[in-house]
């Protein structure tokens, strides 16, 4: 109920570190499921007549050195840091206006070294893990708000205790948050938070855009519905890395192998060939039995697990990946190899982050029995909708995450749930017309 609300948020936060605060507003799902709504679809009860108000916030790890606009290198000064954002609504000013958002407050703030081992209470190998990924220290903010009598001002504070007095941001008139217009190394903390969010997507593969040709001229980066997969797999496979050769064959005999995991699929091997003529790129499928396919012709499930699989071999692809159901397409029999898939996407917290082991989270949403039942009682979070309190005092209902009991998210949590409170997800449906044996069961 309401797990792909959780994305929402995340897209919308990742949207507001490139976009204006319309931009942003547009490319999100409103209340009738489409994008490009009214900006009262994101607030509670927006329609009615009353204050409006969002507050998004997030803490990440964020890479230690990264590119900015022209080209240049920019590196951190702190690598973990909170991000918070608050909107409100500003009301129509005239017909044909539905109203536009406004920025009430910004705050970016480090978080000490120190105090890492608090808020990273995930399961990683300390403290080699946390010494690789938090780095710097900064007492002060980076982006912080002053509300004063002519306005809200948000300021932005340069690297350093001593590098100059932080610069002022009108809040009233900014068409877009104060992080957006980061674009140059001389905030380069700022940079690296946004260059973070900005690497945040929602991974929805399309099997019409896997299965379209690409071009000589295409980007060479797998997009979110799964286009230019085989110009993706091309480039990673010819990639050259710390001056050594690169090792085509390797590559695709990696892919390859993971692909055969799934049943059904009789894999020899794969490649990507380069048509000089028509100047596209296309990926085929050897199978045993001397048969040769091209990637269109797959089934939509094994595209869209090929596709994970080419993923799993680009170390350039890091960040927050949120993927909706990935068992869609996927023979129940091929569960635990998709799982399998989807896990190994993420990073390893029990090594140090490299090439091998690139800096990725994974979220997934998933109404499958079966995927709650491959998943690890700590990984699972339950999304249902419970009692709330407003800040006028008007309970309602609003969307949870629950953590197993026991798990080391429980140790902080409100409510926990346990196997009792998910038994549609744990046993057969009531009416089930076929069932296994009791000795098979067993």
């Amino acid at each position: 109920m309401g797990k792909s609300n959780v994305f929402d948020a995340i897209e919308f936060l990742s949207h507001l570190a490139s976009d204006t605060l319309v931009e942003a507003s547009q490319r999100i799902r409103g209340a009738s499921g489409v994008r490009g709504s009214d900006p009262r679809d994101l607030f509670w009860n927006g329609y009615r007549t009353q204050q409006r108000k969002i507050t998004l916030a997030a803490e990440m790890i964020v890479p230690a050195e990264v590119e900015d606009d022209l080209g240049a290198d920019a590196r951190a000064t702190t690598t973990f840091l909170r991000y918070e954002v608050e909107l409100g609504f500003l009301p129509p000013t005239g017909q044909g206006s539905v109203g536009r958002l406004s920025l009430l407050t910004e705050e970016l703030r480090h978080i000490r070294r120190g105090e890492a081992t608090k808020h990273l209470r995930f399961p990683h190998i300390a403290p080699s893990f946390k010494s690789a990924v938090v780095r710097g220290e900064r007492r002060g903010a980076f982006l912080s708000t002053e509300h004063l009598e002519a306005g809200t001002v948000i300021h932005v504070h340069p690297d350093g205790e001593s590098s100059g007095r932080p610069q002022p941001v009108a809040a009233g008139r900014a068409a877009r948050t104060v992080l957006s217009t980061v674009t140059t190394n001389d905030y380069p903390t700022i940079l690296a938070v946004r260059r973070e969010m900005q690497s945040w997507r929602r991974l929805a593969l399309e099997p019409s855009a896997l299965r379209a040709p690409d071009g000589f001229a295409d980007p060479r980066t797998l997009a979110q519905d799964g286009r230019h997969l085989a110009s993706t797999l091309y480039r990673i496979a010819h990639e050259v890395a710390d001056g050594e050769e690169s090792d085509p064959e390797a590559v695709y005999a990696r892919v390859a192998g993971r692909l055969s995991d799934l049943a059904g699929i009789r894999v020899e091997g794969l490649e990507v060939e380069l048509d000089q003529v028509r100047e596209v790129f296309t990926l085929f499928l050897h199978e045993k039995g001397n048969l040769r396919l091209p990637a269109r012709a797959l089934s939509e499930g094994t595209l869209r697990f090929l596709a994970l699989c080419v993923l799993l071999e680009d170390p350039t692809f890091t960040g927050l990946i949120c993927m909706e159901e990935p068992e869609n397409g996927i023979h129940p029999a091929n569960l635990p190899a998709m799982v399998g898939l989807v896990q190994d996407l993420a990073i390893d917290p029990g090594y140090e982050p490299d090439e091998t082991n690139p800096f990725r989270q994974v979220i997934v949403n998933t109404h499958s029995p079966g995927v709650v039942q491959l998943c690890r009682q700590s990984d699972l979070l339950l999304a249902e909708s419970r009692p709330s309190k407003t800040p006028s005092g008007r309970i309602t209902h609003a969307l949870s995450l629950v953590p197993f009991r026991g798990s080391w998210r429980a140790e902080t949590a409100r409510s926990t749930f346990s196997e009792a409170d998910v038994v549609a997800y744990l046993a057969a449906p009531p009416g089930a017309q076929t069932r296994l044996p009791l000795e098979l069961a067993g």
